[in-house]
């Protein structure tokens, strides 16, 4: 039951379009966030290319790193526009800023609740203009932040967002949303996407050295592999079966950083995440960690020191270690193939606790069985 559950999330996870540098828009729907509507369309890591302070013409010219818009449409159903069609105002706006300007969205009237869209009395006293975001520019980064808008013409059912490429010229994370500030667009349909570059690949800021350390890593568990691999084929006439559990062990290591670093390294490339790479590093990686829990275990239990079978334990440990690797593997597929910020903070949890759970009884049974074992050593040790 438990294996098809796996099967399950597995298959959901491939299906579904995860997070990356490229952002599909289908299918997503604004929140009410005071008196806006909101919806979050990217949170990516940039850096700056080396050569990017430029004059203000030439930047989109040379920068390597950016964003770009790609085909991005805006619906509104036709009741939706009966009720307007005598008026043109509809209007979706999209604002990006970096992390450090984000105090620059938003205001208030005399000093009340922060609004994102300007309302009448923030209108009157002339700092916005009503029904538009607002947001001061940057002080320290100069044309930040950056509002686009996609109109509503008469009784047009859809509005475009022209394509647009906006480079980047400092390094920070940048965020998008799109926004509208009227009612009658509540149930608005997005379609399109936006790409996100940085000067060496599509990488997130983020995710853009582990590409480097996986490279790293799978070159030392090639080293320590081919040393490994000597070592046993030059005695093995005396190999004990822990010492073929350890060489499975680095064999998966071998192939989950392998894995690990061709799914960056493509990733790096597409924008989009390999799922199917992702999810054979994640397996590799989950059936490692899971054998390196059990080996410990039975080692602390004495196998292969002072008894040659677990005896009637045998069955409690398998139960354990494979309880254990699927609630890893769930929890891994899910960070690593869907999008985690889509899960609300009580589902998160609901992923996290078991795999914690788990993992404290491995250690209490390791600290437990491995007591037992020093008593036991110690005692033949007193007999002899």
């Amino acid at each position: 039951m438990a294996g098809r559950f796996l099967l399950v999330v597995a298959v959901a996870l491939l299906l579904r379009p995860g997070d990356a540098s490229v952002h599909e828009y289908r299918g997503l729907s604004f929140a009410n966030k005071g008196n806006a509507f909101i919806l979050h369309a990217g949170s990516e890591g940039l850096y700056a290319a080396s050569h990017a302070n430029t004059t203000a013409e030439d930047a989109a010219a040379v920068a390597e790193a950016l964003i770009r818009f790609d085909k991005i449409t805006f619906r509104r159903s036709e009741d939706t526009n009966n009720s307007v069609k005598e008026t043109s105002s509809a209007k979706v706006q999209v604002l990006i800023f970096e992390i450090e300007d984000r105090e620059m969205i938003g205001g208030s009237a005399y000093g009340g609740q922060k609004a994102i869209c300007c309302t009448s009395d923030l209108a009157k006293l002339g700092a916005c203009t009503e029904g538009s975001v607002i947001y001061r520019p940057s002080q320290v980064n100069p044309g930040w932040p950056k509002l686009f808008v996609a109109s509503f013409d008469g009784s047009d059912l859809i509005a475009t967002l022209p394509s647009r490429t906006i480079p980047i010229t400092k390094t920070g994370i940048y965020n998008m949303y799109f926004i509208h500030c009227d009612p009658s667009l509540a149930s608005l349909e997005i379609e399109g996407k936006t790409i996100w570059k940085n000067p060496t690949g599509y990488l997130p800021g983020r995710m853009a050295p582990l590409k480097n350390f996986f490279g790293l890593m799978s070159f030392a568990f090639v080293v320590l592999g081919i040393y490994w691999f000597y070592q046993y084929m030059k005695s093995w006439r005396e190999v004990l079966p822990l010492q073929n559990c350890i060489t499975l062990v680095i064999t998966l290591g071998m192939f989950e950083m392998a894995l690990w670093y061709f799914e960056y390294a493509e990733f790096n490339e597409t924008g989009v995440r390999p799922k199917g790479i992702t999810f054979w590093a994640v397996t590799f990686g989950t059936v490692k960690r899971t054998a390196a829990e059990v080996i410990v275990l039975i080692v602390s239990m004495g196998y292969g020191v002072v008894t040659p079978t677990l005896g009637g334990l045998t069955s409690k440990v398998v139960m354990l270690g494979g309880t254990f690797f699927l609630a890893t593997e769930i929890l891994e597929l899910v960070e690593n193939l869907g999008a985690v910020n889509d899960l609300s903070g009580k589902a998160r949890l609901f992923l996290v606790y078991p795999v914690a759970i788990l993992d404290a009884a491995f250690v209490i049974w390791i600290f437990i069985s491995l007591a037992k074992t020093i008593g036991k050593l110690q005692k033949v040790d007193g007999q002899t």
